[in-house]
């Protein structure tokens, strides 16, 4: 938490002279393995429904728009991926799902979520399939960000990149059955920045507790709250605010913080 505050006061000072978008530091493998973790075959693609987190389109990330594609039906993408480990591991992902670097999961700027991806290194021929369930990378020379286990078996965990062609795998969905109950009301629309979500309300209410004086050091026009969603998914939010140069700002600042990932964007 000091150091949080820490971290704020000098990019509040800094703020007028620094670029919009700064990287993080450099990401990491585990400093340990758990016994058994890297092992196993490939996961099983299925259909799944659309999360009810991370399919908001359009989405903002440091000021630059991305659309979510209404289907994942035919997609294939040839570029460069790169991974993702231990400073992300157990924080949540864009679907709310917890990360964890030992898993078959992936980051796309563009795929619903979930969308199951056949990845191939196009330089070696080796491939394995991933679940895409978290927003990313966000820089325009790579096209998917990879959990650290899905590179090691890939082959690039310690280069970093590697070539790869993409091959998103899709289901038809299953019959439908119709939904009984009340109708529910759309709430007003408006820009909030999701700064997490959780299965766990505690979880939400910790996060809330440490955003709540970094914001206030920030001036921030807008202020922290929870609101829960089924399954239930207690999402911790910051908003409203009245335009996404407002919320970039703030947005900016807590990625500076290195309290959380990048906060998302959202309108609703």
């Amino acid at each position: 938490m000091i150091r949080s505050l820490g971290m704020l006061a000098l990019v509040l000072g800094l703020i007028s002279c620094a670029p919009a978008v700064l990287r993080p530091e450099q990401d990491r493998g585990p400093r340990f393995t758990p016994p058994g973790a890297m092992r196993g075959g490939e996961i099983t693609p299925r259909w799944e429904p659309r999360a009810a987190l991370g399919n908001h389109s359009p989405y903002r990330v440091f000021g630059v728009e991305y659309r979510v594609l209404p289907s994942a039906e035919g997609f294939q993408e040839q570029g460069v991926a790169s991974w993702y480990g231990r400073k992300f591991h157990g924080r949540p992902t864009s679907s709310g799902e917890p990360y964890d670097m030992f898993a078959l999961t992936a980051a796309h700027k563009h795929l619903p979520l979930p969308t199951y991806v056949r990845v191939t290194r196009e330089d070696t021929g080796a491939s394995l399939i991933v679940k895409v369930n978290d927003r990313g990378p966000f820089h325009e020379d790579r096209i998917i960000d990879l959990s650290y286990a899905a590179a090691r078996r890939l082959g690039f965990d310690q280069q970093g990149t590697a070539p790869v062609r993409l091959e998103a795998l899709t289901f038809p969905a299953p019959e439908a059955v119709p939904e009984r109950g009340p109708a529910r009301v759309a709430a007003p629309k408006g820009l909030w920045l999701q700064a997490g979500a959780f299965a766990d309300a505690a979880a939400a209410q910790s996060l809330l507790a440490e955003l709540e004086p970094l914001l206030t050091m920030a001036d921030s026009p807008a202020a922290a709250s929870i609101r829960t969603d089924p399954p239930p998914f207690h999402r911790v939010r910051i908003g409203p605010f009245l335009d996404a140069r407002a919320a970039a700002r703030v947005q900016a600042l807590l990625t500076f913080s290195d309290l959380l990932a990048v906060p998302l964007l959202i309108e609703e």
